[in-house]
């Protein structure tokens, strides 16, 4: 029997998925008395520290936990979860933590593209049962801006490169805590889970790495919404256009495909719920059922978008995008993904050069922490004869316009490309980022099903705006596509949909050529 803290925040659908399919019955704590009889306790931490710390304390669980684990009860924390046992967080200064360890919790220096997101390996310090028949060659998941620095350095387990060498793991006795997620970490993910389930005898892996390395992201994404027949099926648009004949096109059912992707290795799977909502998204049951029986079949992040805004309904009850991205993250998804309601708030926040701390991007930010919240970029090329004729940002290009124009900016649309607005994407990306977004999900309209290759003067433009990760998209038609874009920018990851839908381009194929070209990658 596994007791399961789960406090209110982010996604422990995966974790309690992840330790069901290995055969533990699993529990939920309910009250402080879950803690104290607990036989085995998981501790997975998801947002932000001082929200964690405040609920923790609002509920009463902090003496208790504090009990359990000095008890020396097996205990796995993750994520937040580590970061939670020791004294405190410059997240959220003058707060407490547990205070198990000696010890801060740390951001990372400037300079670095963070949150750190993606798959990166580890440095084993010592034995540990959990290692049992791995070879420490293994890449984990790790999303996180706050790496622990214990005192204790008898403490640390593993240790991972991200710019500077900071502790992934710790354990003590019983206790083994990581700051990345096993339950997002494929099948080296749940055999470190299985592991402590089974209580292995201490094995090390035969090789151990010197230097990690961050990997590339290789992303599939699914557009999801409903055909005429009322059915949930994955589609794909023609700079937009998803109908073909009159028809929506149905490239295939949505758990079937993410499914298939995650044996496939993607890195991530993104579903991006682009039908129309008639009335509320939180009435949009069949998304949530997709999600959470993906997230029983797929062990890698999930990024949901779609309708995630505020909304009040036809009887003038209010409901904010926190209660819409609260069901999203409790059905499965790590990731929401904020599209044309982010060029609202930009537009908002321009008006005034300030924040008013209430858009949905400062809120769930606030209580997920920012790696949970992606900013859906859906820009188009405006070209200029010079950059005197736009107040925009705007780049010398290598393709011209119609009339022979040597300039261009990136407009921000709305409404699935439908409308233009007066905000450019590089101004968007930044203020984004000031609100507390984590990521960005740089689509382009213009090379959107194309295959020409993914437009490489946007994405540099953006990439060099913004200190937090960058996601391309649009426009991939080969393997080489992932390369060039991959070599001549700084992006952290890639995303595709069509051509993996069509099996134009296998994933495997794609991790294969960037490898030959000397881009790590996550090994399948």
């Amino acid at each position: 029997m596994i007791t399961l803290l789960d406090y209110g925040a982010g996604n422990v659908r995966s974790v309690i998925n992840a330790l069901e399919g290995l055969g533990a019955s699993v529990k939920l704590v309910e009250g402080p008395d879950d803690i104290a009889s607990a036989e085995s306790l998981v501790f997975p931490g998801v947002g932000n520290f001082r929200s964690m710390m405040g609920i923790l304390d609002g509920k009463g669980f902090i003496a208790p936990l504090k009990e359990y684990i000095k008890s020396g009860r097996p205990f796995f924390g993750i994520c937040l979860g580590l970061q939670a046992l020791f004294e405190e967080s410059e997240e959220a200064p003058g707060i407490k933590g547990l205070g198990i360890f000696k010890g801060k919790v740390r951001r990372f220096p400037r300079g670095l593209s963070c949150p750190h997101i993606g798959w990166n390996g580890i440095i084993i310090r010592k034995p540990s049962r959990i290692f049992h028949g791995l070879d420490g060659n293994e890449k984990f998941y790790f999303v996180h801006s706050y790496f622990i620095e214990p005192e204790d350095k008898d403490l640390v387990l593993t240790e991972t490169d991200y710019g500077i060498r900071y502790a992934s793991s710790v354990q003590k006795g019983n206790l083994v805590a990581t700051q990345f997620h096993p339950e997002k970490s494929g099948e080296k993910g749940l055999r470190i889970l299985r592991n402590f389930l089974e209580n292995q005898k201490e094995s090390i892996p035969p090789l151990v790495l010197q230097k990690t390395r961050l990997a590339k992201r290789i992303i599939a994404c699914l557009d999801v919404r409903s055909n005429d027949q009322g059915d949930l099926v994955v589609t794909k648009g023609d700079q937009y256009d998803v109908r073909e004949k009159g028809e929506v096109r149905n490239l295939g059912k949505p758990v079937e495909l993410a499914a298939r992707y995650y044996k496939e290795g993607a890195d991530e799977i993104t579903f991006l719920n682009i039908t129309g909502f008639r009335d509320f998204p939180l009435k949009d049951m069949p998304m949530l059922e997709v999600l959470k029986r993906t997230s029983r079949e797929v062990f890698v992040p999930l990024t949901i978008g779609g309708g995630i805004r505020d909304y009040t309904d036809k009887d003038g009850r209010f409901y904010s995008a926190l209660q819409v991205a609260a069901e999203y993250f409790r059905s499965g998804a790590d990731k929401v993904s904020i599209g044309s309601d982010a060029v609202l708030i930009v537009e908002e926040y321009l008006k005034t050069g300030k924040a008013t701390g209430e858009s949905s991007i400062e809120l769930i930010s606030m209580v997920y922490g920012n790696q949970a919240v992606v900013i859906s970029v859906d820009p188009r090329r405006v070209y200029v004869s010079s950059p005197k004729d736009t107040s925009h940002p705007c780049i010398e290009t290598k393709f011209p316009g119609p009339n022979g124009e040597r300039y261009c900016w990136y407009q921000c649309t709305i409404k699935g490309g439908r409308e233009g607005r007066d905000v450019d994407a590089i101004t968007l990306s930044k203020v984004c980022e000031e609100l507390g977004a984590g990521e960005i999900l740089l689509n382009c309209i213009d090379r959107d099903g194309t295959n020409m290759g993914f437009d490489i003067e946007l994405i540099k433009s953006v990439k060099e705006a913004v200190n937090i990760p960058v996601i391309a998209s649009s426009g991939a038609g080969c393997p080489e596509h992932f390369v060039e874009v991959f070599k001549e920018t700084d992006v952290e990851a890639a995303l595709a949909a069509g051509i993996f839908h069509r099996k134009e381009v296998e994933i495997a194929e794609v991790k294969r050529v960037l490898m030959e070209n000397g881009i790590e990658t996550r090994p399948i």
